[in-house]
């Protein structure tokens, strides 16, 4: 695995939460640190509420992680842009969050409870 990139379980039980929704709950969450950025959540996707997902136009490329599919979450009062994304294929040393969902801070609150 890449020296920049950290992966390892995520203690506890952690919830998303889109507007006043609860889109996901989980126990198998995954940590991922970046470099010095903060820890990522990434939840898998039998967790979250995916039919509240919708995909997006949307595909950013990280050069140690490797194409990331975006996806807008409908809620009861507004779509909210872009507010997850998805590995589909990463890097072969980061195999283990492929199809886990990570959520922008700005579009959706992650926390443990």
């Amino acid at each position: 695995m890449s020296d920049h990139i950290k992966i390892r379980p995520a203690e506890g039980k952690w919830t998303v939460r889109a507007g006043a929704a609860v889109m996901g709950e989980t126990t198998r969450a995954l940590e991922v640190i970046e470099g010095e950025n903060p820890p990522v959540i990434y939840f898998p996707r039998d967790d979250v509420a995916m039919a509240f997902l919708d995909d997006s136009d949307t595909v950013t490329t990280c050069p140690y992680k490797g194409e990331a599919r975006h996806f807008s979450i409908q809620t009861r009062s507004k779509l909210i842009e872009d507010a997850a994304w998805s590995y589909e294929a990463p890097v072969e040393d980061l195999a283990a969050i492929k199809g886990f969902l990570a959520f922008y801070a700005d579009k959706a609150t992650v926390a443990r409870t």
